[in-house]
């Protein structure tokens, strides 16, 4: 009787032991949001490779070959994922709400209200310059690349997504100059435009949605975490009704949903339900990917995409967009099961990820040069221009290669692309944030003799 009595207490400690070291892994793991970088450097790779499929694959846009049809593999849910750039630009949207109101939150909860507030005057100017500056930078390089007819190849192909988004030379380089200022300056106006970089379209809404964060968190930032919560809670559902006005129907309820996110992150919440997160977390985030499959196009042809078309007429707010919605609440699915599950955060917290994230801002900006010169060279360089018709009208174009061609070509691709946007982000990203913080020294006043105007001596 000892005996078992000394085995049961034994094995209790070790239970108790294992519990512990399980509780001080998810502490670990749910301290930890390096995942966002991770989830970032994802993002922006699924952005690449939805405008690959815009050039080489259109057919994986829609759902299936015709109503009720057979579908490929690349055309069904998840999988087709690889062309659903909206889906990926809301985790962008989520993730700029989320990193940009984690430590103002941290503050605030901690009753830190001054340290808070002071952080969200350094982060909206930073922000801004952080923003603006790569993106001229790669625009000025595109347009170079235009000028000098970098993108001929392109335009003349018959991949779809190369041709529409490669501009023409300018007539002279006086007008060229021109044209260069008001890509520029049309980048970060009222519906943005850039013909030198199509992507940069997201921009001014990625900035747009951090001024947001920044203004719901210095009205709020003096109230208790629940009375906060609910204030952003009732912003999300505001934001469905004048969120189009200013632009974009989808960018306040991405951004307040990653404020929310990043309020549940600094609670107990977490890790409360961390051991049992494999039980809820991975089928949401198996529903999540489904709903972020939802195509843009001939959403009634499938069966599974028509049942979410008729859930859209019944639920979706006024102002929503169709092509968006369901990838957007896909989305928000998605960055809330990683919150409140370790596993997701450790997987992709992997330093294979976290390098993806290192890259993810040069990556987005340079991929669309990269795609319409050597991408395009290497595809088309031995192809002979053919007559192809196109909606009644007939062009010369380079034809699509064939896939063999694609299997030798596209990693050859990767390798310089990959290697230009790590080499962008170690050795010319520091010069931006150089030239962020002497910005920042002068206009907050920290540097000798930075007034304007005399100050008094009482």
């Amino acid at each position: 009787m000892s005996v078992a009595v000394s085995l049961l207490s034994t094995y209790a400690e070790k239970a108790n032991l294992k519990a512990s070291l399980d509780e001080n892994g998810y502490k670990r793991a749910l301290q930890d949001t390096s995942w966002a970088d991770g989830l970032r450097g994802i993002a922006a790779v699924f952005v690449m490779f939805s405008h690959l499929v815009l050039a080489f694959a259109r057919w994986i846009i829609i759902p299936c070959y015709g109503k009720n049809e057979s579908a490929s593999l690349m055309q069904r849910p998840i999988f087709r994922l690889v062309g659903q750039g909206a889906a990926w630009v809301a985790v962008f949207f989520i993730l700029s709400g989320f990193v940009n109101s984690l430590k103002p939150v941290k503050l605030a909860r901690a009753g830190s209200t001054e340290p808070a507030l002071a952080n969200l005057a350094v982060s909206s100017f930073r922000r801004s310059f952080r923003l603006v500056l790569p993106a001229t930078a790669a625009t000025i390089l595109s347009w170079f690349i235009t000028q000098l007819g970098g993108y001929e190849t392109a335009k003349n192909s018959d991949a779809y997504w190369l041709y529409t988004t490669s501009p023409q030379p300018s007539s002279s380089w006086v007008s060229a100059v021109d044209d260069l200022l008001h890509a520029i300056r049309t980048t970060w106006t009222y519906n943005p435009d850039n013909p030198y970089d199509q992507p940069q379209w997201a921009l001014l809404y990625l900035l747009q949605g951090s001024m947001f964060v920044f203004t719901a968190l210095l009205a709020t930032i003096n109230l208790t975490p629940r009375w906060r919560v609910l204030t952003i809670i009732s912003l999300y559902f505001w934001s469905w009704n004048w969120g189009i006005k200013l632009g974009d129907p989808m960018v306040g309820v991405n951004v307040f949903t990653g404020i929310i996110l990043a309020e549940l992150n600094h609670s107990e919440y977490p890790l409360r339900f961390a051991s049992f997160s494999p039980l809820f977390a991975l089928p949401l985030l198996v529903v999540s990917l489904v709903l972020m499959s939802f195509p843009s196009q001939n959403e009634d042809w499938a069966p599974w995409s028509d049942k979410l078309l008729q859930w859209y007429w019944k639920i979706a707010p006024a102002n929503a967009e169709l092509s968006r919605f369901w990838p957007t609440i896909g989305a928000q699915v998605l960055t809330f099961s990683i919150v409140m599950s370790p596993h997701l955060r450790r997987a992709l917290s992997h330093r294979w990820c976290l390098w993806l994230g290192k890259i993810s801002f040069p990556l987005y900006l340079l991929h669309g040069s990269f795609m319409r010169t050597i991408l395009a060279w290497l595809l088309f360089s031995r192809q002979q221009m053919t007559e192809i018709e196109e909606e009644g009208n007939k062009h010369m174009r380079y034809p699509l290669p064939g896939i063999p061609t694609f299997m030798v070509v596209m990693p050859i691709f990767f390798v310089f692309l990959f290697t230009a946007t790590h080499y962008w982000a170690i050795k010319i990203e520091p010069y931006f944030g150089i030239i962020t913080k002497t910005a920042e020294d002068i206009m907050f006043g920290k540097s000798e003799g930075s007034s304007t105007l005399p100050l008094r001596k009482d």
